[in-house]
């Protein structure tokens, strides 16, 4: 598969990964409980995977793109400080919701407000990445670049694909793929879509 193209489902499916995890806040609208464990399965996805090979591979792509179009060097700049406060906002997430889990008082408040940074944070950061650099890395970024940003992170596979052998990761599989079924707005997407990016030309 095109490097770009991969790029580009994966931020597809992790957006489906957020409107689940919206859903499940939005239930502390109601006076209802979200399913935690659910919510906590999400969030650990993200920062993980997500964050530990995603964003190593799009920094490295990043890096090499700078060299290439000077213009973009404030943005690429943004960008990689963006994959930390993403980080950042990620952990609050998970820390106000393991609290909640293990029934410590926590504000329905607090967890509303760190959803809602962290999903629309997130989602700001892919939509800048997809209008203002997919273009001009899939012009500009070689055989050889897409390569580097495919060795910046561990080959390992992507745990909602069935790949891995993470124990953990394969009960998040399985919780939601249950929870796909039946929600209309969330993981309806191709196989190919959770397999994580290959960052290789096609036919390479």
């Amino acid at each position: 598969m095109n490097p770009v193209k991969a790029w580009h489902e994966e931020h597809a499916y992790f957006n489906r990964l957020l409107n689940v995890l919206e859903e499940e806040v939005d239930t502390l609208y109601a006076g209802q409980a979200p399913n935690y464990e659910l919510v906590l399965d999400i969030v650990s996805y993200l920062r993980d995977y997500s964050d530990q090979v995603h964003h190593p591979r799009e920094d490295e792509a990043f890096r090499r793109l700078a060299q290439r179009c000077p213009e973009l060097r404030p943005t690429i700049a943004r960008l990689r400080q963006e994959h930390h406060v993403i980080g950042q906002a990620g952990d609050r997430l998970r820390q106000l919701v393991e609290e909640a889990a293990a029934d410590a008082v926590v504000p329905r408040a607090d967890i509303v407000a760190a959803a809602a940074t962290y999903t629309v944070y997130y989602r700001s950061h892919m939509g800048a990445e997809e209008t203002k650099i997919l273009p001009a890395a899939n012009r500009e970024l070689t055989a050889a670049d897409w390569a580097a940003a495919r060795n910046a992170a561990p080959s390992r596979g992507n745990p909602l694909a069935g790949e891995g052998g993470d124990d953990r990761f394969r009960s998040l599989r399985r919780r939601i793929a249950t929870e796909a079924g039946s929600a209309p707005r969330t993981l309806h997407c191709r196989p190919a879509a959770l397999r994580g990016l290959s960052w290789r030309p096609d036919g390479a």
